[in-house]
């Protein structure tokens, strides 16, 4: 997942869309500084510096920029102290409706203030470009709505609230008091969201059904349980507090979950249940082809996703069309491990083999561990410049793993002195594919997210939004890019881990078919389940919980397939371009050279680099 520079919805990482901006040509990778490879420093000794118009020359795009920033992190506090503001501890994001009002105002006047700048060139054409390009996909997306009716197991205030405090410094009671203050901020942030659904409802806004209930089941286990084991209640005094401050905070910590908290998650639990459920979306109304707002709001989608000019149909051929290639790829190593066999009979092998699947949580933590290692050793061949924060696994938390995906990516947070986070999902591990295990570290972690968001942060030539902010099309494509690269890197253990790195390709792949269905096509959730079960050997946990996130966040799958193809295009038209001259850590310190950016933007850096190495060949 990827933060933008300017959120559209305080309770939703979705992004909008409108046209790209002209592609204009940003510093060639030669004029990066070189950094040592990762070498696992503690991250409180990095220094990040937070500037808004860094690398910035126009005076008045600077001014711009600095505003912009200021007035983000005060609207999004928690986002702040993560980057180490910490004039923003204790605060909240308000999710009232007059303050989403203010906030869309402050878009269009900064939308009307980049129109005014005039004539830019170089690197500040670029950043204006991109800067602009957020401010009008965060307008078009207001035709969404998402306030009224999103909600899902991963967007929730549960899992909100429940973050809040497991991402909490404590290292004094002072930090406790501004979770305290947090958590009150929270309850009322609960009423602000069931009200928003309230109203959606009544103007035939609401959620799908399956979604609804999962939501419902997570918040009936959250408040049938004892106060003091919800993960709002910080079980354990920090070592360095005095007695008697533990002993205020957490009797504190508790009053607040039982007295504010859990009563909004319960009035909120109650709307869904009560209200929402009975008439949530079902059959081919489950994605945004089912609400009144749906084409106007996918089509705004398809364009920030991708940000490029593409239709649901030209989407939808696509991955149709690599789908194809690609289960030409799975019958030939599929006969190299077993034997030959039909496509059908191969996917339910993957699928069913008992051998295929780990049976402890500890093994799927470890061999995430050991595919990580394997990678951080590897990458200094394929690239010129690593980022110097680390990365971590950790198992994803207790109460969100039954409905979740198999894994994600937690960004570093230099403010608060956090690592990268690789979460791997070890519920039910007699379900988690060993095949597939390899290449999901390679895609969350290195030479992944992690090495492209935390090499993203560490660019201090660029300003704060560029450094901290991402193009879903640019951060997913890159990550699958990732999963052929690491083959090149002789990653894999052999080729049943080939065919997990096909299994996910194909994955990708179906998205793109999948989503469309959903949310252009009229199709049902049990449509997009067949497909995924009929294209790829995904596990049948994987594909459920997939269509619902597809369902949920509507046009995000669009990005993976979209940013991949094109990078890899870019590669082969350079290997083509220069010949023996081509330089493959050349080319991947050219691609993440210049922080996310859109697709355009990537494609005239990479021409860039191509003449000017051409230049030099004899």
């Amino acid at each position: 997942m990827s933060r933008t520079l300017l959120p559209v919805l305080p309770l939703v990482a979705v992004l909008g869309c409108a046209k790209s901006p002209a592609p204009v040509a940003a510093p060639p990778a030669a004029e990066l500084p070189p950094r040592p490879p990762m070498q696992g420093r503690p991250v409180a000794e990095l220094a990040f510096d937070h500037g808004a118009s860094d690398g910035v020359s126009d005076p008045a795009l600077a001014a711009l920029l600095d505003e912009m920033w200021a007035e983000l992190m005060r609207a999004y506090p928690t986002w702040a102290v993560e980057l180490g503001d910490e004039q923003h501890r204790g605060r909240l994001h308000d999710a009232s409706p007059q303050a989403q009002a203010t906030w869309e105002t402050q878009q269009d006047t900064w939308l009307a203030r980049f129109d005014e700048l005039g004539t830019l060139s170089g690197p500040d054409r670029v950043t204006a470009d991109l800067a602009r390009f957020e401010l009008q996909t965060a307008i078009a997306q207001r035709a969404c709505r998402f306030e009224a009716w999103s909600i899902s197991p991963r967007n929730q205030p549960l899992v909100q609230a429940n973050r809040l405090v497991q991402d909490a410094p404590l290292d004094t009671p002072a930090h406790g008091d501004d979770l305290l203050a947090q958590l009150e901020a929270t309850a009322v942030n609960i009423d602000h969201r069931t009200e928003a659904l309230r109203l959606g409802l009544s103007d035939g806004l609401v959620a799908n059904a399956e979604s609804v209930r999962r939501v419902v089941a997570m918040l009936d286990d959250e408040l049938a349980a004892e106060a003091a084991a919800s993960p709002m209640v910080v079980a354990e005094a920090p070592e360095a507090w005095p007695t008697d401050d533990w002993s205020r905070f957490h009797a504190a910590n508790l009053e607040v979950v039982q007295q504010k908290v859990r009563p909004a998650l319960g009035r909120l639990r109650d709307l869904l249940r009560d209200d929402v459920l009975p008439v949530a979306r079902t059959g081919g109304d489950e994605g945004l082809a089912g609400l009144p707002v749906g084409e106007a709001c996918y089509g705004a989608l398809i364009e920030e996703y991708t940000t490029l000019p593409l239709t649901a149909d030209e989407l939808h051929q696509t991955g149709l069309d690599e789908l194809e290639r690609i289960h030409g790829e799975f019958l030939t190593i599929g006969a190299r491990v077993w034997e030959p066999m039909e496509l059908a009979a191969l996917f339910e092998r993957l699928r069913t083999d008992p051998a295929l699947r780990f049976d402890t949580e500890e093994a799927v933590e470890a061999t995430a561990r050991e595919a990580l290692a394997r990678a951080e050793r590897a990458v200094p061949q394929a690239f010129g410049r690593l980022p110097e924060t680390p990365c971590e696994v950790r198992p994803i938390p207790d109460y969100l793993a039954p409905y979740t995906t198999i894994a994600y990516y937690e960004r570093p947070r230099p403010g608060q002195g956090l690592p990268g986070f690789y979460a791997v999902n070890t519920y039910q591990p007699e379900t988690r594919p060993r095949h597939e295990a390899e290449v999901l570290a390679f895609h969350e972690a290195v030479p992944g997210h992690h090495l492209q968001i935390a090499l993203n942060q560490e660019l201090d030539a660029l300003p704060a939004f560029r450094r901290h902010g991402q193009f879903t099309a640019f951060v997913e494509g890159w990550a699958l890019y990732t999963e052929r690269l690491s083959d090149e890197l002789g990653l894999y253990s052999g080729d049943t881990d080939r065919l997990g790195m096909l299994a996910f390709d194909a994955w990708r792949a179906s998205r793109l078919v999948v989503d469309t269905g959903l949310h252009a096509k009229g199709w049902t959730r049990q449509q997009a389940v067949d497909f995924l079960t009929e294209n790829t050997p995904l596990a049948v946990n994987n594909i459920d919980n997939e269509v619902d996130r597809y369902i949920t966040t509507p046009g995000q799958a669009l990005a993976y397939k979209t940013g991949q193809l094109r990078i890899l295009a870019l590669r082969a038209e350079a290997e083509q371009a220069l010949g023996d001259g081509f330089d493959l850590p050349g080319f991947h310190d050219t691609v993440l050279g210049g922080g996310g950016v859109t697709l355009p933007v990537l494609e005239e850096r990479v021409q860039d680099w191509v003449s000017a190495r051409a230049a030099f060949q004899p």
